[in-house]
């Protein structure tokens, strides 16, 4: 085994973490590639923590409306497909196409960059479509699968609203992958604001006519809130110098690249949503509103991954795209010490925060309305064994940036692989002992598992100083 992946936490690199750390605050300083990672990982999180104020007045708004009544779970579960499917066709798009069309726009120019986005835009209208239309058609042999607990009045429900979301899935599609285009103009504050509009129009879809519509609300505002996001950052790609055109060009050289990472990374993802799926569907089988509970517990976590795991991922990715592209492994090594150091030390401090003020957390958050004391103190563990994975999770993002910049995306399938049968094992261990609070802990030993992999694996491929080529395997 090669264990320079973990050369810098020996006590006989004392030294070179203590300079790690100086370039930690060096971030502040001067021009450097760090510094603008930094600015742009700020922009995302300021951003985000508005968007997350008002994702928070959301769940408050829902909770309030609907608390932790069979709609709602049939609204999750309804909501599940679409975000898979989101999950799966274009964010794994955006991974696969971000790195080679920096690599494009460098040697080859605006031209060819705008043609190979065009059809990688093209195809994935057509996956989400075809994907969308294929869910639709199988949906009564499928929901009864991943909620087969529910009573048959519940499970209808689900499937009715399943069908009300599915648009959703074409329109953030087409959202998250414009916004993935205007980061690599270093564009990062205002596509990370636009999505504002989602939980806005639906605080406002609940709180206006939840009473008259009942759950229906919610998937009405949710349509509205996402139409409007995806007309906004397509705006803003085209005001950046590349238009939203849906045009085949041909396979060329840079297509097949594109295609060649995407399969991989489709593939993981459909690992990774199995294990969402998993989760949900074991917490259907334990006592009503376990799903919800799941959720509602998921959302706070959620919030700091986005803020700072999602910030950072944001920001590294054109920056490891252009220095793999370069050939610049020493400042590849130099990013990976400072940004892995920096969010540690971050993480850290918000996990053991979150897990000790867990209960207050919830109880003034949610507890009013529909959600009452016992709805607390059921939500209360599994947030804070869902809190375990915030360091873990948020740090292996930085390895998994610096991979799928590599094109190296077969690792992150192996990865994805071995932990959900991981995840599937302690499920059925945990749940066993510490009921809906035991899927969430096993999530967070997943999230363990993924940083271990992803840690050896980034250190496993960067090549010595001196090395002239990279050890890529292939």
């Amino acid at each position: 085994m090669d264990w320079r992946g973990f050369q810098f936490i020996r006590v006989t690199d004392l030294s070179a973490s203590m300079s790690t750390i100086a370039q930690v605050v060096r971030t502040f300083e001067g021009g450097s590639v760090n510094r603008r990672i930094f600015c742009a990982m700020a922009a995302v999180t300021a951003a985000g923590i508005l968007v997350k104020v008002a994702a928070t007045a959301k769940e408050i708004a829902v909770a309030g409306v609907y608390g932790r009544s069979d709609a709602m779970d049939a609204f999750l579960t309804a909501a599940l497909i679409p975000g898979l499917l989101i999950n799966l066709i274009s964010e794994s798009m955006n991974q696969a196409l971000v790195p080679t069309l920096v690599r494009v726009r460098e040697t080859e120019g605006h031209d060819r960059a705008q043609e190979l986005l065009s059809s990688s835009m093209l195809w994935m209208c057509l996956l989400l479509a075809a994907a969308s239309a294929g869910m639709a058609l199988t949906a009564r042999g499928f929901f009864p699968l991943i909620a087969w607990h529910y009573p048959a009045a519940k499970l209808d429900l689900s499937v009715q609203l399943f069908y009300g979301l599915l648009p959703v899935v074409l329109l953030t599609g087409i959202a998250i992958n414009c916004t993935a285009v205007l980061n690599t103009f270093d564009r990062f504050a205002t596509p990370a604001l636009a999505p504002l509009v989602i939980p806005v129009t639906i605080v406002a879809g609940a709180l206006l006519f939840g009473g008259r519509m009942g759950i229906w609300a919610m998937v009405y505002a949710t349509l509205a809130g996402s139409l409007i996001h995806a007309v906004l950052v397509a705006g803003m790609m085209e005001s950046h110098g590349y238009r939203f055109r849906l045009r085949w060009h041909g396979m060329t050289d840079a297509s097949w690249e594109v295609v060649r990472q995407y399969g991989p990374v489709l593939l993981s993802s459909v690992v990774a949503s199995g294990g969402l799926l998993v989760d949900q569907g074991m917490a259907a089988t334990l006592q009503a509103g376990s799903v919800s509970a799941l959720v509602y517990a998921s959302r706070f976590v959620g919030v700091v991954l986005t803020l700072l795991a999602g910030a950072i991922s944001t920001a590294l990715a054109p920056y490891f795209s252009r220095m793999v592209a370069l050939g610049d492994w020493n400042a590849c090594r130099r990013t990976l010490r400072t940004w892995v150091l920096a969010t540690g030390l971050i993480a850290v401090p918000i996990t053991v925060a979150v897990i000790a003020g867990a209960h207050m957390l919830i109880r003034v958050t949610l507890e009013h309305g529909a959600f009452g004391p016992g709805d607390t103190d059921v939500v209360t563990p599994v947030l804070a064994m869902y809190a375990i994975q915030i360091p873990f999770f948020a740090c292996s993002r930085v390895f998994y940036r610096f991979l799928v910049a590599l094109r190296r995306t077969d690792l992150i399938l192996y990865c994805g692989t071995l932990n959900l049968v991981l995840d599937v094992v302690l499920n059925l261990i945990l749940m066993h002992w510490f009921g809906v609070a035991g899927i969430a802990l096993a999530t967070s030993l997943w999230a363990v598992s993924t940083f271990l992999f992803l840690w050896y694996w980034s250190w496993r491929l960067l090549p010595d100083e001196n090395a002239a080529e990279l050890r890529t395997g292939r």
